[in-house]
């Protein structure tokens, strides 16, 4: 009797999902499982939480509709609560002999968790499924890539590839290894409810995002059939409304639909209406996201060090001016407007992002690490990749050959808002 347990951890679909759909052609029983890590109840460094209330709010509901699915196929999804190196073994403990399934995440602290669980002598077998091209594609080793996009982009043009082909979602789910009540009352770990709520106001917060995969696809679905990709290009750096850009990447980032999808879909798009500067350049995005996706199998904790594969000095930490920048309470409206819609929403447009970041690294003189903490406590998107690797492209700390992005805070204002229609929303 062959038992896999499945650890969805940033890929809360049943479509397009190799590891799961893998899972269930391997084993006999497969028991879905998602853990609230203990650590994301800790708080940075800085101190505010590693996940704020947007991005919690934006989960549960991914977990309940996932959890919905998965029921509505005779299975069912055990929400369970502590550090992975722990939770797991003694769920195996309860089930018997079980191998865990999973999707590989290269970012220090998921991989050391796959460390401590193979130390342990529990059974991983990670899948990678989180990029548009599968590294197995690519037309160079992954740990010799080339630094600059641009490079690394024409490479994957030249070789003529667009994207890997979706999986389908399972026929049949085997069943369940054992009652599932048996299964939480062994468990020394605490209800997943007291954490899904542990930094939550009273009242969950409205979010302009509902998660979940069947949100996910019925949002791709009216992106194409009111054919926004055309104007893409041009309105991608507008500051305000839904439509100006594809909103694609809160989904994304919890795995709610795969970047392969989406190119899938942007495909059967051309075929039918033709391709055209804004297709292209919603590939064109996609494939950055895929480039910070691949950058940690080169640099591996690098990418997570203080001064990042610098050797420029850090900015110094003054509290009172990153409590300033994050309250939007700085000396330029701009910013500060961009700061009160993400506390507001927990969303931000890219322009803003990199202009915002650009601030407090070059006219506050502040430490891109707190700035990057910020950003992964209140993004409803949040990725790893993309948000380290944004952080250190603006910073300089990355593989950008001008060794920094600094914004002209002013100009930005002109080229964007200059009728300051964004500013009057926010103020």
């Amino acid at each position: 009797m062959k038992i896999i347990v499945y650890w969805f951890r940033g890929d809360l679909r049943l479509t397009d999902n190799p590891g799961f759909l893998s899972s269930c052609a391997d084993a006999e029983y497969v028991l879905p499982i998602y853990i609230h890590d203990s650590k994301d109840l800790l708080d940075s460094e800085w101190g505010f939480p590693r996940r704020g209330s947007y991005r919690q709010q934006f989960l549960s509901e991914s977990l309940c509709d996932l959890k919905l699915q998965l029921q509505q196929r005779g299975s069912d999804l055990v929400e369970l609560s502590g550090s992975p190196d722990v939770v797991i073994p003694n769920l195996i403990k309860t089930i018997g002999s079980a191998e865990v399934y999973c999707q590989r995440i290269q970012a220090p602290e998921e991989q050391g968790d796959i460390h401590q669980l193979t130390k342990q002598g529990v059974f991983v077998k990670e899948f990678w499924q989180s990029t548009m091209v599968d590294p197995k594609d690519l037309p160079f080793d992954i740990e010799d890539m080339p630094d600059v996009f641009t490079a690394f982009r024409q490479k994957i043009e030249n070789a003529k590839i667009r994207f890997a082909k979706p999986e389908a979602i399972p026929t049949s789910i085997p069943p369940l290894p054992m009652d599932l009540r048996k299964i939480l009352q062994k468990q020394d770990t605490p209800n997943s409810q007291n954490y899904s709520h542990a930094h939550e106001s009273t009242e969950a917060p409205l979010l302009i995002f509902k998660g979940g995969e069947r949100a996910a696809r019925l949002h791709v679905e009216q992106y194409f059939e009111r054919r926004l990709p055309d104007t893409y290009k041009e309105t991608r750096n507008q500051l305000l409304g839904m439509d100006y850009s594809s909103k694609f990447s809160p989904w994304l980032a919890q795995g709610c639909i795969s970047a392969r999808s989406i190119a899938q879909d942007l495909d059967h798009y051309e075929k039918q209406y033709g391709a055209n500067d804004g297709t292209y350049w919603l590939w064109f995005e996609l494939l950055w996201r895929d480039y910070f996706a691949f950058l940690p199998f080169k640099y591996g904790k690098k990418l997570f060090h203080r001064r990042g594969l610098s050797d420029k000095p850090v900015g110094k930490i003054n509290l009172s001016q990153l409590n300033q920048w994050i309250n939007g309470q700085t000396k330029e409206p701009f910013v500060n407007a961009a700061m009160k819609e993400l506390s507001s929403t927990g969303f931000m447009s890219n322009r803003m992002r990199q202009i915002v970041a650009s601030y407090w690294i070059y006219d506050m003189g502040g430490d891109w690490r707190a700035g990057a903490a910020w950003f992964e406590s209140q993004l409803i998107d949040y990725d790893v990749y993309s948000n380290q690797g944004n952080w250190l492209y603006i910073a300089g700390r990355g593989t950008d050959p001008r060794g920094g992005r600094p914004f002209n805070v002013a100009k930005q204002m002109h080229d964007h808002d200059p009728d300051r229609v964004y500013q009057n929303h926010w103020l």
